[in-house]
């Protein structure tokens, strides 16, 4: 048997490909969208593809069990309530699927999502009747247990999907062996639990003994707290569990469609329409000089996340970036399920050489300028645009909380005739930030480098820890 990880940082995403050599047949669990190391690896092992697996509806990222379809000719396997648009094998609790030395056996584990299904993996010729591994999608992760609450859940509350994830792991998932490798879907940094580890795989019996979900406890007192504090979830994810339901265009046919070059004249066209600009370059090359009006999401950080909660699903989107990169920044997109892509600037940046009228720039201030613009007479407002939560543990004395996935709608919160800076953890959101101020017109802002970690650095101490969380009011001008 042949069994493989796949690890995409981005999304924290695990998918897997279980293989048999005899048989030359492989099954793909939980694809990505851009397949192509699922097919590269499969055929430098002399295997087919022949299955695909989704354990549940994905709202975090679009699967490739379309892609897998159409190139590998594999067949789709869903859990017995997914009820999806497209051909596809509705798969109950004990349903088997063995191809040489590989065994598939599948446990219903809804809670997570009412369609949630883990697979169990037996390797026959080490031993038929004791398991080797469990892929749990989203209903068990490393350290934690998959969020009822999202709302790609439609039509089953909270409350109704936090006690079948109850019951599906105390009487399915924890009644296997404690030597069971336990292979989930997500790892540290996924919206789709709250205290995911950075291990991307555990056993059944570490995960008994360590994760607090799976402690001695009532039903109603794991529906408390499996429900409790969970992070926000994008507006994206409901768009997302409906497509993973649809059939729809493949991740090769939107690109094809969407990933063409214009010029400069073509995107100010675009964008006077209502076209979303997307500059993805580093947070430092973007604030030297960008087009007026674009939006930094660099693809140096947590793009396709950033991506989803900021952009509007149903507006064009034009990519700057720089030379070769057009196409891993569409690819990206097209991971979350955002193919309405209308092109790229060809030349990057160098198409506006010649027109400087449609450039600008965001001020960068370092920690030690802004300690001394701090203790001036006029000092800038600093707007912390982390979450409520990181905020609430330490900040800067003075800031306020805007975060980031709430920047827009509450920007008016802001005074236009303040100097303004803002400041994430180390950077990368804080890019971000600015550029939404810019696009709305704030022309006082500035972004702090290095976040609050430059901060503490050049004072050689934590920043202050708040007692308790503050909501931001409308400071004075």
């Amino acid at each position: 048997m042949i069994l493989k990880q796949y690890y995409l940082g981005c999304l924290a995403h695990a998918s897997y490909l279980v293989g048999d050599r005899e048989t030359g047949v492989a099954a793909v669990i939980d694809p990505q969208r851009d397949v192509d190391q699922y097919i590269a690896d499969a055929k430098a092992n002399g295997l087919k593809i022949r299955h695909v697996f989704l354990t549940h509806f994905h709202a975090d990222f679009l699967a490739g069990h379309l892609e897998l379809r159409d190139r590998e000719g594999a067949a789709i396997y869903l859990g017995a309530r997914a009820g999806a648009e497209y051909a596809h094998t509705p798969l109950k609790n004990g349903d088997v699927l063995e191809f040489g030395k590989v065994r598939l056996e599948i446990l219903e584990t809804p809670g997570h999502t009412p369609e949630g299904i883990s697979i169990v993996v037996y390797d026959l010729e080490k031993d038929a009747r004791k398991p080797q591994a469990v892929f749990t999608g989203d209903t068990l992760f490393i350290g934690d247990v998959g969020r009822p609450d999202l709302l790609a859940s439609i039509g089953v509350t909270a409350d109704e999907l936090a006690r079948m994830l109850y019951h599906s792991l105390h009487e399915r998932l924890m009644k296997l062996p404690d030597e069971t490798i336990v292979y989930p879907a997500h790892g540290a940094g996924s919206l789709c639990g709250k205290n995911l580890s950075s291990d991307t795989s555990s056993t059944i019996g570490i995960q008994r003994k360590f994760n607090y979900a799976l402690q001695p406890m009532s039903e109603e007192e794991f529906r408390k707290i499996v429900t409790a504090d969970q992070p926000d979830a994008p507006a994206y994810f409901v768009h997302d569990a409906i497509l993973n339901r649809k059939e729809r265009q493949t991740l090769d046919e939107a690109l094809e469609k969407g990933l063409k070059k214009l010029a400069i004249d073509d995107v100010l066209r675009l964008q006077n329409a209502g076209a979303q600009v997307v500059d993805v370059r580093d947070p430092a090359e973007f604030e030297a000089a960008h087009l007026k009006g674009s939006l930094n999401i660099g693809l140096g950080g947590k793009y396709a996340t950033w991506a989803g909660t900021l952009l509007d699903k149903e507006r064009p989107i034009v990519i700057i970036a720089e030379p070769g990169r057009e196409n891993e920044a569409a690819t990206r997109l097209g991971r979350i399920g955002f193919d309405n892509l209308a092109g790229y600037l060809h030349a990057c940046m160098e198409a506006c050489q010649a027109r400087p009228e449609l450039v600008e720039k965001t001020e960068r201030i370092t920690a030690g300028n802004l300690a001394e613009a701090m203790a001036s007479k006029n000092p800038p407002l600093v707007v912390d645009i982390r979450s409520e939560k990181e905020w609430s543990g330490r900040r800067i004395g003075g800031s306020i909380n805007l975060p980031l996935n709430r920047l827009r709608e509450r920007a008016d919160e802001l005074s236009r005739d303040r100097s303004i800076v803002v400041h994430c953890a180390s950077g990368y959101r804080s890019a971000i930030g600015a550029s939404i101020l810019q696009q709305m017109g704030y022309t006082k802002v500035a972004d702090l480098v290095g976040g609050i970690a430059a901060w503490e650095a050049s004072r050689g101490e934590p920043a202050a820890a708040a007692s308790c969380s503050i909501a931001a009011g409308k400071p004075a001008a």
